[in-house]
This record gives structure tokens, sequence and C-alpha cells, in this order.
């Protein structure tokens, strides 16, 4: 059975969406609720810069439909640091916030690295180690975001999958990519839309990216990507897929997104 794809942006809160995807009109406090009725999924970026209270989670929860999810960024406390693997009681503190509130609602961890961060493969995989498997009963998935070249090593893919971590597929200029699958999910952030398009990518690209989503539920590893351990060592596992239009032209993100979701 192929994986579950879903298919989300970057938070719900951006003064732009109210004159393009939002109802005129309609109230600040309901965004989540209208943006999760038509987006399968939301990365929320808040959570890099402030913890949230329990309840807070617990209402985002009761505000969404059944089988949403929200994926959640690591706090910058666990990870702008020179050596991750001395993060611990930041990892503890942010996972012990009060996100098991999101019960099955709640999808993959997100730790991205900052862009000066380079490959140190001791400290890694102590950090990799490090990242717990549950909280409150909950299950955890984590996906971790390099940004910078040194990164594109193997020994890095061995780790991951060792672990069960997804490496973060980045559709971007800016960033490395890394198309290498090494856990039970691939967590792709696409960040190349642009404004004069009005789904952000072309009708084109956009068959083209379900095409992708399609194969990576599939458990294919989908040619004409950067894998750093080749192609067919990614092959053969059914994965849920994670698809979120991030940045680039970020007016145009719930347009790319619910023509997508058309497709798939």
């Amino acid at each position: 059975m192929p994986g579950e794809i879903r298919v989300g942006i970057g938070g719900w809160t951006f003064e732009p969406w109210r004159d393009n995807f939002y109802p005129a009109g309609w109230p600040k406090a309901r965004e989540l609720e209208y943006a999760s009725t038509h987006v399968t999924g939301i990365e929320i970026n808040g959570t890099f810069y402030s913890t949230q209270k329990p309840a807070t989670w617990a209402d985002w929860a009761k505000r969404t439909p059944d089988n949403f999810v929200f994926a959640v960024k690591a706090s910058r406390f666990c990870v702008n640091r020179r050596k991750l693997c001395e993060g611990a009681e930041s990892i503890d503190k942010f996972v012990n916030q009060g996100i098991s509130e999101l019960g099955p609602k709640l999808g993959p961890i997100l730790w991205q690295l900052a862009g000066t961060k380079q490959f140190d493969p001791d400290d890694i995989s102590d950090f990799l180690d490090m990242l717990p498997r549950e909280v409150a009963g909950v299950p955890l998935r984590h996906a971790i975001e390099p940004r910078h070249e040194s990164f594109r090593d193997k020994a890095l893919v061995e780790m991951a999958r060792k672990a069960n971590v997804a490496i973060v597929f980045a559709d971007a200029d800016k960033y490395p990519q890394f198309a290498d699958l090494t856990a039970d999910f691939t967590y792709a952030r696409l960040q190349n839309a642009r404004e004069e398009e009005p789904t952000g990518y072309s009708p084109a690209a956009l068959d083209a990216w379900a095409r992708t989503a399609k194969a990576w539920a599939g458990g294919e590893a989908p040619e004409g990507y950067a894998y750093v351990d080749g192609l067919e060592a990614s092959r053969g596992r059914a994965r849920d897929a994670f698809v979120f239009m991030i940045n680039g032209a970020k007016v145009r993100a719930p347009a790319a997104a619910m023509a997508l979701i058309e497709r798939l």
C-alpha cells in the first residue's frame, strides 16, 4: 500500500493571504479553521521562536478536521548552537511543552539547521541519537534540514537511515538538495514559487511535483534529483509524503498547495 500524501503551507497567519486566500471579512481568529479545510497539513513555524502552552496545542487540534496534520519546527535553542549534541535540555523542553496535545494530528518535527552549520559526523550522530521517539505516549517522527554543502556525505545518509530520520528535500536556489530517502516518510519544502504565476508553480511543474509525491508514497525514488548515496538505495519502501509550499512567493503558497492537492 502506498503511503499517505499531505500537502500544505507554512503557518496560517500572513497578511497578504487576506486578499487572495481567506474570504473577505473572514475573522482572523478563525483563519486556522479555514486553512485546515483547504490544505491537508500545516508546518508551524512560530515554534522556532517561542514555546506554546498545552492549552494552545489542544485548541489547534480541536479546531482542525480529523485526519489533518501539523508539522512542527523545532526551537532555535535546539538547533542554533555550535554543538547540537549539547542541546539535550532544550530538546527536552521543546518536546514537553505540550505538543502531545495534538495527538494523532502531530506530524513530523522539523529540525532546521543554520546555513552556516557544517557537517560534523560525531556531533550529528549524537544529535540524532538524542531525538526522542515519543512524548506522553504520542509517537514522534523527525526530519533534519541541513543547509550547508558539507552535509553532502554518505555518512549523513547512513546515520539518518539508522535513526529513521528524514533528510528534508529542498526545492530551493539557496540551499543544497538531498533527495535520499532515509525514513518511513519524506519531507519536502518547495521554495521556488513565483508571484507572477497564479498557482506559484506552472501547471507543468505542479504535474511533475504530483508525480514525484506519488513516487515517494509508492516506494519509488524519482529520477532527476540530487542524491548523495545514489537513486537505487532509496527505492523499495512505501512512505508517507509531506509536501509544504514554503517561502518563495509566499503569497502564492495556498494556491500552489491547493493546485497540487487537486492533482493528487
